[in-house]
C-alpha cells in the first residue's frame, strides 16, 4: 500500500514533535517513541496500490491546526483548511481506486500524535493537549510512503522526506 501525504512546514513540524514529546513525558502513548527514520508529522490524503496518477498539488497549502480529538484508537490534531480539502479531493479523483475511508466525504484531515492509545489514556491526553495554542502554517511538501518497502519518495515541494 502507498500513501499520498503532505508534510508540515518546519514550525508546525517542530510544534507537533513537541506534543509527541509532551505526551511521552506524561507517561502517555506517543509517536515520540516511533523511531523509524520516515516517521514525521504529516497529513495523509489517500492510500492506494499505486500513486503514479497523483496530480500536481499546488504547494504550499495553508492550514490551521485545530483541537485534539480521538479518532478510533489514535490521538490526533484536527487540520482545518478549505484549500486542503480541495487538494485532497483532486488526489482522490486522480488515483482511481484509493481506499474508501479517504473518499472526500469520509476523510477526516488530521495529524497523528499517538496510535493504538489505550482508552484509559484518552482523557488525560486530551486534557494535556487542550492547553496548547492553535497554530497556523502550511503543508509544504508531498511524499508517498510505501508500507512494504518502508521507504518514502518525494512527490512535490521543497521539504526533505
Amino acid at each position: 500500500m502507498q500513501t499520498v501525504e503532505l508534510l508540515l512546514d518546519p514550525e508546525l513540524d517542530r510544534a507537533v514533535r513537541g506534543l509527541w514529546d509532551e505526551l511521552h513525558a506524561a507517561g502517555l502513548r506517543s509517536l515520540a517513541t516511533h523511531t523509524h527514520p520516515t516517521n514525521r508529522p504529516h497529513v495523509t490524503l489517500a492510500t492506494t496500490d499505486a500513486v503514479d496518477g497523483a496530480p500536481e498539488l499546488g504547494l504550499p497549502v495553508p492550514v490551521r491546526i485545530g483541537p485534539a480529538f480521538v479518532l478510533g484508537r489514535a490521538a490526533v490534531l484536527a487540520v482545518e483548511s478549505a484549500e486542503l480539502r480541495a487538494v485532497q479531493a483532486r488526489v482522490w479523483a486522480a488515483l482511481g481506486e484509493p481506499t474508501a475511508m479517504y473518499a472526500p466525504q469520509n476523510w477526516v484531515p488530521h495529524v497523528s500524535l499517538a496510535l493504538k492509545m489505550p482508552a484509559d489514556q484518552h482523557e488525560r491526553a486530551l486534557a494535556l493537549l487542550a492547553r496548547r495554542p492553535r497554530l497556523g502554517g502550511a503543508c509544504v511538501a508531498a511524499r508517498s510512503y510505501d508500507s512494504e518497502s518502508r521507504r518514502v519518495r518525494l512527490l512535490g515541494g521543497d521539504a526533505l522526506v
